[in-house]
Order: C-alpha cells, then sequence, then structure tokens
C-alpha cells in the first residue's frame, strides 16, 4: 500500500504549533499541551493524536543509513576537565579521504543526541567533513531513546558544565587524525544557541550555522571570529524576539554574517522528522550551510562533495 501523504504545518492550526513549540521547550507539560489542543480536535483522544502526528518520526526520515559504506561512524569518548569530566559524542568521517579534511562539531536540540542529529552528523560525512556531535546527556547516561524522557533529563543538566563538555569536544577535534586545523560548528534549537556560544569562546572557529538558537550574551558578541550564517524560522516568537538585539551586536562588532529567514517557516523547519519540516527551506538552509563549510574550512577554497539535505 502507498504511505499516507506527509502532513505538513500547514495542516495544523497555528495555535497547535504555538503549543507543540512550548511543549517541546519545556514550558508546558504533556498534559499542558493535551488540555490546550483538545480544542482544536475532538476529544483528549484526539488531541493525543495530534502530539503523536507533530512528534518525530526517525526512521521514515533517516537519509543516511549508519551502515553507509561511503563512510566510518563510530561513538567515541573524550576528556572535559572543566564540564563533566568525561564526555562522549558521535564520529563520522567519508571512508576513504584524499587528504586532510575540515571539521564540523554538530550540537543537537534539548533532547541529547537523538537518531535525526546522528543522521545529520553522517550527511556532514558524505558531504566530505569530518563531523562530530558530543551528547550532552552522556553524563546522565546518554539518550534514552525516548524524547520525553530525554527532554526530562535535560532539564537535569548542569547547563555550565554542558557548555564546557562542547568546549572540549572542540578541543578535541582541533588536533583529530585526519583533520585540516579548521572547525566549523552548526547547530539546531538549543544547539544553535550552543553553536552561538562557541563563537563566542573559539577563536580558531571559522565558521558557525546557527539554526534558530538563542544569542550568546551581547557583551561577548566582539569576541566572534567566525563567520556566521543565521538561519531563522518565519514564525518563531520565542527565537526571533531576540534577533534585532543580536543583529545590531553583530554589526557594531563588524561581524560577518548572513541572515537566512524562508517565509512561512516554522521553528524546526530544517527537522525532516516532524511535520514543521519545509523541505524546500530546508534544502536551500542546507546547501547554504555547506557553501559557508566549503569556502571557509577548506584550502583554497577548493572543495568536493555535495552532500545529502
Amino acid at each position: 500500500m502507498p504511505s499516507p501523504p506527509r502532513l505538513k504545518a500547514s495542516d495544523f492550526d497555528p495555535e497547535v504549533l504555538r503549543l507543540f513549540d512550548q511543549y517541546v521547550h519545556g514550558a508546558i507539560d504533556r498534559r499542558g499541551f493535551l488540555a490546550g489542543a483538545a480544542r482544536f480536535a475532538v476529544g483528549a483522544a484526539g488531541a493525543a493524536g495530534l502530539l503523536a502526528a507533530l512528534s518525530p518520526q526517525f526512521a521514515a526520515a533517516q537519509q543516511v543509513k549508519p551502515d553507509d559504506k561511503g563512510l566510518s561512524a563510530k561513538y567515541i569518548e573524550f576528556a572535559s576537565p572543566q564540564g563533566y569530566g568525561t564526555a562522549r559524542g558521535y564520529l563520522a568521517r567519508p571512508a576513504k579521504a584524499h587528504g586532510p579534511l575540515p571539521v564540523v562539531l554538530v550540537a543537537h536540540e534539548n533532547r541529547g543526541l537523538n537518531p535525526h542529529i546522528e543522521d545529520i552528523t553522517r550527511r556532514l560525512a558524505l558531504a566530505d567533513f569530518i563531523a562530530f556531535a558530543p551528547d550532552a546527556l552522556f553524563p546522565l547516561g546518554g539518550y534514552p531513546g525516548d524524547e520525553d524522557k530525554a527532554r526530562a533529563l535535560f532539564g537535569q543538566l548542569d547547563q555550565a558544565k554542558t557548555r564546557e563538555d562542547f568546549v572540549a569536544a572542540a578541543g578535541m577535534l582541533a588536533g583529530i587524525e585526519g583533520g585540516n586545523g579548521r572547525l566549523g560548528a552548526v547547530g539546531f534549537c538549543y544547539g544553535g544557541g550552543i553553536a552561538n556560544f562557541l563563537a563566542t569562546r573559539l577563536p580558531n572557529l571559522a565558521a558557525a550555522a546557527p539554526f534558530y538558537g538563542a544569542p550568546p550574551p551581547l557583551e561577548d558578541v566582539p569576541k566572534i571570529k567566525a563567520e556566521l550564517l543565521v538561519v531563522l524560522a518565519a514564525n518563531d516568537e520565542r527565537i526571533n524576539a531576540n534577533w534585532p538585539a543580536y543583529e545590531a551586536a553583530l554589526k557594531a562588532a563588524n561581524v560577518r554574517y548572513t541572515l537566512f529567514q524562508p517565509a512561512g517557516t516554522q521553528h524546526g523547519f530544517n527537522n525532516d522528522t516532524t511535520p514543521r519540516y519545509d523541505e524546500l527551506a530546508a534544502k536551500e538552509a542546507w546547501a547554504r550551510t555547506l557553501v559557508l563549510f566549503n569556502r571557509t574550512l577548506r584550502e583554497g577554497g577548493k572543495h568536493a562533495g555535495g552532500g545529502k539535505q
């Protein structure tokens, strides 16, 4: 039987999308979402159906299989003395590399290293990068395989230590075997905020692509040496409210940046596991991200590979 048509953000009432965004980011719990969404469905069962429809479908969205013969992928641990002591992440690289490769750190959303972020990491590897995604939840046992449990665990993290784990990951990557010494960062939602933060902490960060992430402290913006591709959704009150002040600080500090904010998009539009995914906007954002990394992280601007969205 053919698969049913894939749901899109436009299939949901904007208020349901707003409630889901609040739920995903911890402003309301599952019960709060169901109570609010019940107005747009037939009873509680209908509200639960809305939540299920909006929740990630990892297997259906996977683009690169973990055992893809074009890449080598594994989990590695690294030291983080200023963070949680020992951290862990997912490393993917091309199976065959012709010379040193640029390195990209991938920062996940507020659920830890879930299958979607691992898939993003493999996509970068097939685009001829060494890609590494730390799992902020490793000190608490790692991504638990359940998004609700992951969100709950995430709230238990000491964020100061977690940020240092990401800094330690960048330090580890600076000397990774097969790397060319050039580092970029990409992050989504919470991870977009981490990418912004890393830009203020790492003078060796050449480029960063924060997707709908919180800005760093504005007083730290003058420390940014990286070129930024700032990706925002069109409909994202929570994140977009911070953009005017952040942009003003970037301009005042003469930071090189580009804004990409495609019309009609929702927060999370790059995440192809949920109906908030916008295929055309996501493909363009991904293409622009690869252009930035290829131009800034490779010797002489030469590059190979186009990667998958």
